[in-house]
């Protein structure tokens, strides 16, 4: 292979990204085939989230399993569209090196992975056709109400982004700021569905937004840039391996406040493992990682508490309230699992699908309510 780019497979990556993507879209159309354009939107807005959680899901299992470069090219693997094609490539690259990047299993998770962001992007295409055609042939009107087609558009072109950032991803290495940008992306396609999910609720069923009290609100507002921020420090902090930084908790290195290199830490346009300068990281940069993203935990899971708290004295938010109660906690256990059981697989994919369950609550919670 002498090239990242081999676009040769491409056709039949999005052929199979089309087939994976057609038995939900038949389900769905099959259970609503009397319902009105404007619910199949919706339940086909609620299974692309659903399918967006999992590939979320499945990209932490695949940068914490290090299969990113399972397959080093891009789209496809050693220019084949699966890594079935590919097995003599990947057969020589393990021999090569017996411990990766590249093994067979690590190349099938790897696909496994584009092959679900395949599909996603495939259903994303698929609603935003539905949404512009069920608004060119009806209209918006009372009677048939139909939520703004522009909603999908801009989640089409969003995820095209995402997938941009999925192919820097591995061309460049695992480049720690292009591996952070692309966790954040697809969180942030997460809430992008999840708002147009709650407004097809609301004109669904003709019920209006909550009113809150605009301190509740503000205290919202700052909760979801609170909770980003963190895990914007979060996807620092995995994609260059400092988890392990501090073994210890509450204190880090048997310190309340251990030796920290905040210049090397938060440089951020480098390779994995060294610094701007080419120089190898030190550890204390990844001490400095590992514990502000700790340090910022405290204030988010806080602010967290005090507005599940808050919400819960709101009937109509009661059940956003223990979902958030209950996410704040899981992602309390598994953090501390990931410090003190030496970082477990399982803790660690949950401690991201916790956050990406956190930013979908706390999105429902801030479409579905207005400022009184």
């Amino acid at each position: 292979m002498n090239t990242l780019y081999d676009l040769s497979p491409l056709a039949r990556m999005l052929i199979v990204g089309a087939m994976l993507a057609l038995p939900p879209l038949i389900w769905v159309g099959y259970q609503h085939r009397r319902a009105t354009p404007l619910r199949r939107v919706q339940a086909l807005t609620l299974l692309t989230l659903f399918l967006t959680f999992d590939l979320v899901m499945f990209g932490a299992f695949t940068r914490l399993t290090d299969s990113g470069l399972g397959c080093p090219d891009w789209p496809g693997c050693y220019g084949n569209a699966s890594p079935i094609g590919a097995s003599i490539d990947i057969a020589a690259a393990q021999v090569a090196m017996p411990s990766g990047p590249v093994t067979h299993s690590k190349a099938w998770i790897e696909m496994v992975h584009r092959y679900l962001a395949t599909t996603v992007g495939a259903l994303i295409v698929v609603l935003t056709a539905a949404a512009w055609r069920a608004r060119l042939k009806d209209g918006a009107s009372a009677e048939r109400p139909t939520i703004s087609p522009w909603w999908p558009t801009l989640t089409l072109l969003w995820v095209c982004l995402q997938g941009a950032f999925g192919a820097l991803t591995v061309t460049m290495k695992l480049f720690p700021a292009i591996v952070t940008l692309h966790l954040l992306a697809g969180l942030l396609l997460l809430a992008l569905l999840c708002w147009q999910l709650v407004l097809s609720l609301q004109l669904a069923g003709g019920r209006p937004a909550t009113l809150l009290g605009p301190g509740l609100r503000r205290l919202m507002w700052l909760t979801l840039a609170a909770l980003l921020l963190q895990l914007a420090l979060g996807g620092w902090v995995s994609t260059n391996y400092a988890v392990l930084a501090c073994a210890d908790f509450p204190r880090c290195q048997n310190s309340w406040w251990p030796l920290m290199d905040f210049e090397q830490g938060f440089q951020i346009w480098r390779e994995l493992g060294l610094t701007a300068s080419g120089e190898v990281i030190n550890f204390t940069a990844l001490t400095a990682m590992h514990y502000m993203h700790r340090l910022a935990a405290y204030v988010v899971l806080l602010l967290l508490a005090l507005l599940a708290w808050r919400l819960n004295a709101v009937p109509a938010m009661r059940r956003a309230s223990r979902w958030m109660a209950a996410l704040t906690g899981l992602q309390l256990a598994t953090g501390l699992s990931n410090v003190v059981l030496d970082w477990p697989l399982l803790a660690a994919v949950l401690h991201t699908g916790g956050s990406a369950a956190l930013l979908v609550v706390m999105t429902w919670t801030l479409a579905s309510s207005r400022a009184r």
